[in-house]
């Protein structure tokens, strides 16, 4: 996901949105998709932006101070408990918990490519996708 600071040249409303990848917004740009929420304007364009930089020594205050993330570890901790990693090797496992008569008793965790995720789900098989947050400090 990227998000960009976008600019309607009618109304001259400045807003953000949200695109899968930067070739998607130009995709939607081109086909005249993109539109101001405000006067329904097309004269869209993107302005300048800077990279969100994190400085390490304030990095570690910000992420306390996310909604969530406490949460969020919990949630992980729980998942590391009481699943089973399966690494790169997730839609591989999945199916063949899905496809098998015999049913693993505990759940897997893992990682999947967003076409892999894509396939597992047009194939009926459940799963849910969270953010994963990895604690840098030793």
């Amino acid at each position: 996901m990227i998000k960009y600071k976008l600019f309607c040249k009618s109304c001259k409303l400045s807003f953000d949105s949200w695109f899968a990848s930067s070739h998607e917004y130009e995709r939607l740009n081109k086909k005249n998709f993109l539109n101001c929420h405000y006067c329904n304007s097309k004269k869209i364009e993107k302005t300048l932006m800077t990279p969100g930089l994190i400085n390490k020594s304030y990095s570690d205050q910000s992420l306390k101070q996310v909604p969530g993330l406490k949460k969020l570890k919990e949630f992980q901790k729980f998942i590391k408990n009481n699943f089973e990693y399966v690494g790169e090797n997730f839609a591989y496992e999945a199916r063949s918990i899905h496809y098998n008569s015999k049913k693993k008793t505990k759940g897997i965790y893992g990682n999947a490519s967003k076409n892999e995720i894509k396939e597992l789900k047009e194939e009926g098989i459940e799963m849910e996708e969270i953010p994963w947050v990895e604690d840098k400090r030793n």
